[in-house]
């Protein structure tokens, strides 16, 4: 039985951020995950990528991962382009506008996770059990006990959820969920275009849903993230290449040119999670297991980002007043924190995509109208890229400057 301070389950981009958070503490920290990534990249790159907020990347320096990022592969945007189809809706948003070099970067998830990871294996005080399982928990008065697949045990004063949307550590927990479906399915690709994306990140709303063309780090090629109905969603995984091209470049209004699928395409049901506790003695979540959002405006690993240092800010705070860092009386401020947020993360995402749904002529009026009154108010615009670069608001120290 090997003994720590905090046990990580799930060592994804998340998970690993926060075990990095405490590089500095005397903390003993334990990161479980069943998956070890592949650290070869191909030539084309993955099609799970994040678009990194300011925060986030504030984040990722201040707990010196930025560089195995940077190292890698990644594309900073400048500019960013949100249009409707067949109407006068439309807004543009410039990093000049705010006096920053860009609005975030578009990076490969793996490219996250191993810089993260490489980051992590540096640490005297975090231990590794990759690739390992879960397969028993225990809750206890003071300490929390973990059985692997190994059959190797640990101890715990906290064990934290970082094991995404179908979290082992919640359902142990029986924390129930407010859920519901957004009645679509993501389609992921990398795209070949004809013209030069210029480093801006596009977004059209059809009747049948958004269409994102983010910019990577070739010129002409871009990660594609199609919302759509399920049916739909089959259609355009299980029709010809030239039919799914043709589709793609007319509902994108053809702004980029001609659009070209490069490598496989998949999908993804879309699903609004939210656990009705983000803590329980001895258990706090994070990331995924607490939260799932459309992926719309690309907020969800911008959120988990922050419920990471904003926990690990919390638990230092308590460990450095000699407090139990692992009872539910004491992570209140956290769960109330981060709850708060992530509640008005998801009404924001719902009411977008309430507002852009369908195309009645009289919604279409109101949203082309709201675009016009956002870009023409003064502030307005601005305030919207704060929040978007996650440089406003309650912020924990990490994610400063």
């Amino acid at each position: 039985m090997q003994s720590f301070d905090i046990t990580i389950v799930g060592g994804g981009m998340v998970g690993l951020a926060l075990a990095a958070s405490f590089s500095d503490s005397h903390l003993r920290i334990a990161v479980i995950e069943g998956h070890r990534p592949e650290s070869l990249l191909q030539e084309l790159p993955d099609t799970r990528v994040s678009a990194l907020s300011r925060a986030s990347e504030r984040l990722l320096r201040n707990i010196q991962a930025w560089q195995g990022i940077t190292e890698r592969r990644f594309a900073p945007y400048q500019a960013m382009e949100v249009w409707e189809q067949d109407s006068f809706a439309r807004l543009a948003f410039h990093a000049d506008d705010l006096a920053q070099s860009n609005l975030g970067h578009i990076v490969e998830n793996r490219v996250i996770q191993l810089a993260l990871l490489e980051r992590v294996k540096q640490l005297h005080n975090v231990t590794l059990f990759m690739p390992n399982r879960c397969d028993k928990m225990i809750i206890g008065e003071s300490e929390a006990w973990l059985t692997l697949d190994n059959g190797e045990g640990l101890s715990s004063k906290l064990v934290v959820g970082a094991d995404g949307a179908n979290s082992w550590v919640r359902q142990q927990q029986d924390i129930p969920l407010t859920h519901w479906d957004y009645g679509h399915h993501a389609i992921v690709a990398n795209i070949r275009t004809t013209e030069p994306h210029q480093g801006v990140a596009r977004q059209v709303f059809t009747p049948q849903g958004p269409i994102a063309l983010l910019p990577l780090s070739e010129p002409n090629l871009c990660s594609l993230v199609w919302s759509t109905e399920p049916n739909r969603a089959s259609m355009l995984m299980q029709c010809s290449e030239a039919l799914f091209n043709q589709t793609l470049s007319s509902e994108f209004d053809t702004r980029l040119g001609l659009c070209q699928l490069e490598g496989e395409r998949s999908s993804y049901p879309l699903k609004m999670r939210y656990a009705r506790n983000f803590v329980t003695n001895r258990v706090a979540l994070v990331g995924d297991a607490a939260h799932t959002i459309h992926p719309l405006a690309g907020q969800g690993v911008n959120l988990g980002f922050l419920d990471a240092a904003s926990l690990a800010e919390e638990v230092l705070s308590l460990w450095q007043k000699g407090e139990d860092i692992g009872l539910q009386r004491n992570l209140r401020g956290y769960e109330r924190w981060r709850k708060a947020e992530a509640a008005k993360m998801i009404a924001a995402m719902q009411g977008f995509k309430d507002l852009f749904e369908g195309d009645n002529p009289a919604k279409k009026l109101v949203r082309g109208l709201g675009m016009q009154f956002i870009g023409h108010l003064p502030g307005m615009k601005e305030e919207m890229m704060k929040r978007a670069l996650g440089i406003t608001g309650k912020l924990p120290q990490l994610v400063k400057a």
